[in-house]
């Protein structure tokens, strides 16, 4: 069937990794894409700036990188020929507890595995077969509920990856590997003893091992400016400073993609919805927010563990034990006094990033969403248990509340920065329950943003599988 006239086959609102992903996807295969994003630049999520003081380069959102380099998607672009560098820390991941010690993440299995001590074969024994696996499933897993390629590869991927970490810890003995997995697992930001929490530290180390936890050189934007880059290469259009708030500000198209939240969407194109749809959105479930700080430092952090020092990234929240508490504590609404803390440290590898001599720190701890509390003191206090004289060093900071992060990102909502509670409820179901989760109940009409299929990070995996539906639906021949 031929399709009438329109000014672009498809359009894409919002120029987050998804959006961009789509686009791409799109364009590659002969369609006329055209990206519509609110703000002056494009990237979402992916933003760089200088937050504190002039020449200290902060990353607004997301900073640290193991699912964009190991996307499925992302792998097939040529984004080092756009200008993305990406930055390799010896250590992907510290864990340090108050003795002093740190359990790491490297990207060698059996270093990772020799470090844990009793816990080497343990570790080995639940982490080699997924990274032998993980390209054969990567696709299905980062992807809609669907009949997988590789059924015996996913199944032992899920006996694993779909129980709690708490259950899962039961297979260590040492607080070293429970910490490294609890410290993991925290990212799915929901308390360890649910189910899907597992999935989340999994995913996350067997990249760690397959491909790093790298850095973008100059900020994370240099993600999103690769991908646009490339995009417009390939024929691709991009307008800025156009805030999408009603369809009939779109020029015509055959599909328009939102890389935006469900109530979001529901704002711009409700009315074009069934009730059934409606409801569905209207009842989808937002999870913990993050309160943000970043840091202008006289030098770099003094971790008492020296892996640390060697570490792009460092979870700080010591044993499994108060992880697990602060955590729950959280989700229960509260704000531990001891919370867990995500830290990056981008300067330490990335001279780029701040003055000679001076360093920049990220942070943020979990928070009830839409909390109004200031988490400040309890998040230097946390970095300063693991390294004294952290305090010392600062000479500015910036902070973000989780509505401050939604000022800045309206995908963002109360702080959540996954885009919902990825829970067994809305794993494969986020947003809607339908046989495809990036279709509305409305024609030509989809969402590709991080409530879809398989929710938060950087992999654009989320706009590729909806352009995957979006070509089948409409332009298939």
């Amino acid at each position: 069937m031929k399709l009438e006239k329109r000014d672009f086959d498809a359009v894409i609102v919002g120029s987050g990794p998804n959006g961009l992903a789509a686009a791409i996807y799109l364009q590659q295969n002969g369609l006329s894409a055209l990206i519509l994003e609110a703000k002056s630049e494009i990237g979402g999520g992916l933003r760089s700036a200088e937050l504190t003081l002039p020449g200290f380069i902060h990353d607004i959102c997301s900073a640290i990188h193991p699912l964009a380099v190991g996307s499925p998607f992302f792998q097939q672009l040529p984004l080092a020929d756009h200008g993305l560098e990406y930055i390799y820390p010896e250590i992907a991941a510290a864990h340090p507890f108050d003795n002093g010690t740190a359990a790491v993440l490297k990207q060698s299995i059996t270093e990772t595995a020799k470090l844990l001590g009793n816990d080497e074969h343990a570790y080995l024994k639940l982490i080699q077969p997924i990274v032998t696996d993980w390209p054969n499933i990567a696709t299905d897993v980062l992807g809609p509920l669907h009949y997988p390629k590789h059924p015996l590869a996913m199944a032992r991927f899920g006996l694993s990856a779909l129980t709690s970490a708490m259950y899962l810890s039961k297979r260590f003995k040492t607080e070293e590997a429970k910490g490294l997995l609890a410290g993991m697992a925290a990212h799915s930001m929901q308390p360890l003893s649910k189910i899907t929490t597992s999935a989340a530290a999994l995913v996350l180390m067997v990249n760690g091992h397959l491909k790093g936890w790298p850095i973008p050189r100059g900020g994370s934007n240099g993600i999103a400016n690769a991908l646009a880059s490339y995009f417009i290469s390939i024929g691709g259009k991009i307008e800025t400073n156009t805030y999408v708030k009603s369809l009939e500000q779109l020029p015509s198209a055959h599909a328009v993609l939102f890389d935006v939240s469900p109530k979001q969407l529901l704002q711009i194109a409700g009315h074009k919805f069934s009730s059934l749809y409606k409801w569905q959105l209207e009842r989808y479930r937002y999870g913990m927010g993050v309160f943000k700080v970043d840091w202008a430092l006289d030098g770099p952090i003094p971790f008492k563990a020296q892996d640390c020092k060697n570490a792009g990234t460092i979870h700080i929240g010591n044993t499994m034990a108060e992880i697990t508490k602060s955590e729950q504590q959280t989700w229960d609404g509260q704000h531990p006094e001891k919370p867990f803390v995500l830290l990056a440290q981008q300067s330490v590898f990335d001279s780029s990033r701040a003055p000679e001599g001076k360093h920049t720190a990220w942070a943020y701890c979990h928070v009830p969403n839409g909390s109004k509390v200031n988490m400040t003191n309890a998040i230097e206090s946390q970095i300063e248990r693991f390294a004294p004289g952290f305090k010392g060093l600062i000479l500015a900071k910036h902070t973000m509340s989780p509505t401050q992060m939604e000022e800045y990102n309206p995908n963002y909502i109360g702080g959540d920065i996954n885009g919902g509670v990825i829970d067994i409820g809305q794993l494969f179901t986020r947003p809607a329950l339908r046989w495809s989760p990036y279709k509305t109940s409305a024609k030509g009409i989809y969402i590709c943003s991080a409530s879809t299929p398989p929710g938060g990070g950087v992999h654009g995996m989320c706009g590729y599988n909806v352009a995957q539906k979006v070509l089948k639906d409409i332009f298939a021949t």
